[in-house]
């Protein structure tokens, strides 16, 4: 059975909140023309690349080539790439700091503690991310609200040092994102077909079991409120939250 076939349950809301996300798009570039969506090729974001087009913006799409996706996530760009008629920008991370890092700590370092897990996520991820932002007015995600106790009290629109963060999904539901993509027959990441809810890199997602929330497959070892890389929340610091130790055996959902 397919991700449409058991998420596909738009809300009462749904048609409404189509319209304002294609709304709040357009008003966020008349005011800040330079626009690029951070795509991680999940769901979500494969959902906001249509609004886009959509809403008829002018707006660039990169993806953080951290060097650990999944092969089934890269397979999306060059569809992704001609449906839209566009290039992905792809920002993969400085090679010298992720050899170092590897010769240091080893493929598996992210397991061993968050500090370490922080680290890994800072060289692949928050400093390509610098870069991806650079010179740009703001950036559009993919945040939904119902995605986690950390995202719950995300915003439309958050100002940000330089720039505007915008967010047109943060009210939708799972089966409105799902029915999005079965209405408009998008293209997704066949690991939601998996029960992958929320993709990373590969080491560090798996399926989710019956009753676990969606990003309870991200970083699974480490106690909930470290859960996130630094993207959209102020991550805890490394030093005051613990991660249990695990090997490859343990990486699969109960």
């Amino acid at each position: 059975m397919s991700a449409i076939d058991l998420y596909n349950r738009p809300s009462p809301q749904y048609a409404e909140r189509v319209q304002r996300a294609i709304a709040l798009l357009r008003e966020a570039a008349a005011t800040h023309p330079r626009l690029t969506q951070a795509s991680s090729l999940g769901v979500e974001d494969v959902v906001v690349t249509h609004l886009i087009h959509l809403a008829g913006i002018d707006s660039r799409v990169f993806v953080l080539d951290t060097g650990r996706l999944h092969a089934e996530t890269l397979a999306l760009i060059p569809q992704i790439e001609q449906r839209y008629g566009l290039s992905i920008d792809r920002f993969q991370p400085v090679q010298e700091a992720v050899v170092h890092f590897v010769q240091q700590n080893g493929d598996d370092a992210m397991f061993r503690s968050v500090g370490l897990r922080k680290a890994c996520c800072d060289i692949r991820k928050m400093e390509p991310l610098s870069r991806a932002l650079t010179g740009m007015d703001g950036w559009i995600t993919g945040l939904r609200r119902e995605q986690s106790n950390a995202r719950a009290e995300a915003a439309e629109i958050i100002q940000e040092p330089g720039r505007v963060k915008v967010s047109p999904l943060v009210d939708w539901t799972w089966g409105d994102v799902w029915h999005f993509v079965a209405e408009h027959a998008l293209a997704y990441n066949p690991l939601h077909d998996q029960f992958f809810p929320s993709i990373g890199c590969e080491p560090c997602t798996r399926a989710i079991s019956v009753g676990e929330d969606f990003r309870a497959g991200r970083w699974w070892w480490e106690q909930d409120n470290a859960k996130e890389c630094g993207l959209h929340v102020q991550p805890v610091a490394s030093d005051t939250v613990s991660a249990q130790p695990i090997s490859r055996t343990d990486r699969t959902p109960a």
